[in-house]
């Protein structure tokens, strides 16, 4: 039987959904609306998204066609936690997967030189997976509000996902004289596909 929570959360994701499409946007096209000309790696929104109130904070981005990622997503939505606020620590929750149309692909984690943030172990970064709650006017409402909604309604998959990316890490061993969460190597720690 599904949480209450959760059919919530997927309600919001389809409302979200209908009403970008009902102009004929998606959650990909208002995302990336503001800008003049798209390019790889590039932070979109330029200065990321944070909400001052929640912490929370988040980037879309994509990688070059050639990559093995762009065969099944556009780019994907990076989500942080910044809990004491724009100058503290920032921790990475999860990543979302979209395809070129906004639909969700996948959620990811990722190894630590992928973001450098300051690392937390699984148990401390779920502590803060309910702190991402997004309610800022800018690139979008409706994104801001999908981004949370996936969150929220994948909140067991991202707990697993974390869990994993741990169980990973310890299980890797890198070549050479390297710390494991430097090892570029190892990017993807755990992922679940749609």
């Amino acid at each position: 039987m599904m949480s209450d929570a959760r059919q919530q959360a997927l309600h919001e994701i389809a409302f979200c959904e209908s009403v970008l499409a009902k102009g004929g946007l998606t959650v990909l096209t208002e995302t990336l609306r503001d800008a003049s000309d798209i390019s790889v790696w590039t932070h979109y929104p330029k200065d990321d998204v944070f909400d001052p109130e929640t912490g929370a904070q988040w980037f879309y981005h994509s990688h070059p066609a050639d990559d093995p990622d762009g065969a099944i997503e556009h780019g994907h939505f990076h989500c942080f936690v910044r809990p004491q606020g724009t100058n503290g620590p920032i921790h990475h929750l999860i990543a979302i997967g979209v395809d070129p149309f906004g639909k969700l692909k996948r959620l990811f984690t990722v190894n630590q030189w992928v973001v450098g943030d300051d690392w937390l172990d699984a148990e401390p970064t779920i502590a803060l997976l309910e702190k991402f709650d997004v309610h800022m006017p800018r690139p979008s409402y409706l994104v801001n509000r999908w981004l949370t909604a996936v969150l929220a309604a994948y909140d067991d998959e991202i707990r697993a996902l974390v869990h994993e990316r741990d169980r990973t890490l310890a299980a890797h061993r890198p070549e050479g004289d390297i710390a494991v969460r430097d090892d570029k190597a190892l990017e993807v720690t755990s992922e679940l596909l749609f």
